[in-house]
Order: C-alpha cells, then structure tokens, then sequence
C-alpha cells in the first residue's frame, strides 16, 4: 500500500463552474482554481448556499478534501 495519494483526474474542471456538496449537508459553488492529490479544492468566486433561498458569497475558498461529497461541473466538459 503506496503512501502517495494518487491525484484525482479534475484537470478537466479547471476554470469551470462546479458544485460541491461538503459533509454537514453544506453545499458550494464556484470556478475550480486549483486541486491536490488529496482533493483538497480551491474555488474562486465561491457561493456557500445555507439553504435553498439562502445564498452567500465566500469569494475563493480552500475545500479540505475529506470533506468532498459530491462534485458536479455546471459548465460543459469538453473531452
């Protein structure tokens, strides 16, 4: 068993509008800026929704990767 996180394949949503729901039923959205082997994610223009007509802007955010959930484009990915 390697100690080394193997990078998960986000290259594809750089600079594209995702969805992220965290654990602790937190939901964000925003441009993903940047990623590690660990999914740890930056977001810029980051919008934290509290509920569904609750919505706040957080600008650019670092996501810790254990609390990844879920992770969906907005935006068209292209292969």
């Amino acid at each position: 068993m390697s100690s080394k996180a193997a990078t998960p394949e986000l290259k594809k949503y750089m600079d594209k509008r995702v969805f992220v729901q965290l654990n602790g039923a937190r939901k964000v959205t925003g441009v993903l800026r940047g990623f590690d082997p660990f999914m740890n994610l930056v977001l810029d223009e980051a919008v934290e929704e509290t509920n569904p007509t609750d919505k706040t802007s957080i600008g650019m955010v670092v996501l810790r990767g254990n609390s990844v959930l879920v992770l969906e484009a907005l935006d068209r990915i292209s292969n």
